[in-house]
């Protein structure tokens, strides 16, 4: 039997984090492989992106696709799915897809003309998408790990480029060898579970609320629970992060001159995993919203805010543009909610301890990583008062809310406007 030669190499994708490309080579066959692994441990949430392919500059985009990542060409309905693992960018997936389609089109169209033809128009598009002559596409890629990954711009704006996390299912998890495909849980006449939910005293309210559906595994499923005011709520669940046993603490807030919200927290005590989240309650309003907040001095900045996870949030003169589902429900302040936008922005692109300074990794380019700079002195800026700036929240089922600094509610606020739209 003859021996190849394995190589291996550590290195770290800028905004991104350490991964470990792997090749193989055999002289005597000629045989030749690469594929890269994530040099860390599963994230503690699923995340998929969304990025809509412009420009030449978009093609070059550079992509991580985990083992467990599924690409989709959306504008073909072609789907890569999930299996080889590979560091790349958007033009060489679309390079391996073609190969993909393009051999046995000879034979095809001997045995089979009609299947031929049709693969035959996908491939036309997909050579003018390499060649740069069929803009725009959408493509995505999907990963229940969380070690996927599509390149960002700080020039990304109007929805161009979308984050979204989410928690995996139990089955997902399972998938990835983390515990036990979920067992079915005996249930009541009403679908839910015979297990009991407690007041943070210890007492059992099942009396009190209906039970909490065995399908509930954090603070994003609590339909058909009715939560009292007055009450802390607290039920055993997996957690999102080693599904091993965590807590859901539950409280009703009622945020005056709106409504009443749900806030949630997840805490689990054996990988320290930590998460809130809000959810506004009633029937779906007829319209829309759109809040606009002209933040003017620090008063402003001290007003709290609600953002639901339905809500998309601008902020043009800071070049920021959060998508509905990047960050799910927060009730905070305004600079709060600044904050953690940068914070979460800046741990992702310079997420290494070296990068601390701002420096972005050896293999991040100087315009980009003074790009990245100049929008970090620009949102702490804005966090700390010293710049004027506008906020507008888009929420298509009105579910999100920012304090007016007059003490009556008929009282009219100028630097806080709110309009209605048909969604």
């Amino acid at each position: 039997m003859t021996q190849g030669e394995t190589r291996l190499l550590l290195t770290k994708i800028p905004y991104f984090r350490e991964i470990i490309l792997m090749s193989f080579a055999c002289d005597q066959c000629g045989f030749k492989n690469t594929e890269v692994q994530s040099a860390g441990q599963i994230q503690e949430r699923g995340a998929k992106y969304i990025l809509k392919v412009t420009d030449e500059e978009d093609i070059q985009r550079q992509i991580v696709k985990s083992d467990t990542g599924v690409f989709r060409l959306e504008d073909l309905d072609i789907e890569m799915p999930a299996g080889h693992s590979q560091l790349t960018n958007v033009e060489g997936v679309l390079l391996e897809i073609l190969k993909d389609l393009e051999s046995g089109q000879r034979k095809r169209k001997q045995e089979e003309p009609e299947l031929w033809e049709k693969i035959d128009a996908i491939v036309q598009q997909l050579l003018k998408m390499t060649l740069n002559q069929k803009f725009p596409f959408t493509i995505t890629l999907d990963d229940s790990s969380g070690n996927s990954w599509i390149e960002p711009s700080p020039k990304d704006k109007d929805l161009k480029y979308q984050r979204t996390e989410y928690p995996r299912t139990a089955t997902q998890n399972a998938e990835l060898g983390l515990g036990e495909a979920p067992a079915s849980a005996p249930t009541n006449d009403n679908g839910h579970t015979s297990q009991p939910v407690t007041l943070s005293n210890g007492s059992e309210t099942a009396h009190v609320v209906p039970q909490i559906p065995s399908d509930i595994q954090d603070s994003t499923n609590l339909e058909g629970v009715d939560i009292l005011a007055g009450h802390n709520y607290s039920f055993p669940t997996p957690c999102p992060g080693c599904t091993k046993p965590a807590h859901l603490n539950l409280q009703l807030v009622n945020i005056p001159y709106f409504k009443e919200v749900v806030v949630s927290a997840v805490m689990c005590l054996h990988c320290n995993y930590r998460s809130s989240d809000v959810k506004t309650g009633g029937e779906v309003p007829r319209l829309g919203k759109r809040i606009y907040l002209d933040v003017r001095e620090p008063a402003d900045l001290r007003r709290d805010i609600l953002k639901s996870e339905t809500c998309c949030v601008k902020i043009d003169e800071v070049g920021v543009e959060v998508v509905p589902g990047t960050m799910g429900g927060r009730f905070t302040t305004v600079e709060g909610l600044l904050t953690q936008i940068r914070d979460d922005l800046h741990s992702t692109v310079f997420e290494s301890e070296e990068d601390e300074a701002g420096n972005g990794g050896d293999s991040m380019p100087e315009m980009k990583r003074r790009g990245w700079n100049q929008f970090f002195e620009v949102i702490n800026k804005a966090i700390k008062g010293e710049m004027a700036f506008r906020i507008l929240l888009e929420d298509p089922l009105a579910n999100s809310y920012v304090q007016s600094l007059e003490e009556e509610p008929e009282g009219k606020d100028e630097r806080l406007r709110e309009e209605d739209y048909t969604r």
